[in-house]
């Protein structure tokens, strides 16, 4: 397993930071999270992350936007970043994919399968 174990959680939802960081923690890896898009573009810069999860449903920049920012990075074109989204119409996870997030899973998210999930992600990108 590489060495960085840093996932960046750009989530506005207390809850769902919990849940997450929880269920990512249990499996070995440091959660780092941001409360909006600013603070999570400022992040992936700062930290180095093996991966990014991003909501989309953010207060003032919205996840599209701040997916779009993060793809005009060098840097971090080849992180994983994934849309964890309660937007689940027909459409929506084209947008996502369209806007630059390199998979996407739906809210709820289910605890026994979503670190897992998280991980399968990391897999296809090495």
């Amino acid at each position: 397993m590489e060495s960085n174990r840093r996932i960046l959680l750009i989530e506005d939802n207390e809850q769902n930071r919990y849940l997450t960081r929880y269920l990512l923690e249990a499996r070995g890896w440091e959660v780092v999270e941001a409360v909006d898009g600013p603070t999570g573009l400022r992040l992936a810069n700062e930290i180095d992350p093996t991966l990014i999860l991003l909501d989309i449903q953010l207060p003032g920049m919205d996840g599209y936007a701040v997916a779009r920012a993060l793809r005009q990075l060098a840097a971090l074109r080849a992180i994983p970043l994934i849309a964890v989204t309660s937007y689940a119409m027909p459409g929506d996870r084209e947008q996502c994919l369209a806007a630059g997030c390199s998979g996407y899973l739906e809210k709820p998210i289910d605890p026994q399968t979503f670190a897992e999930q998280v991980e399968a992600f990391m897999e296809s990108a090495a």
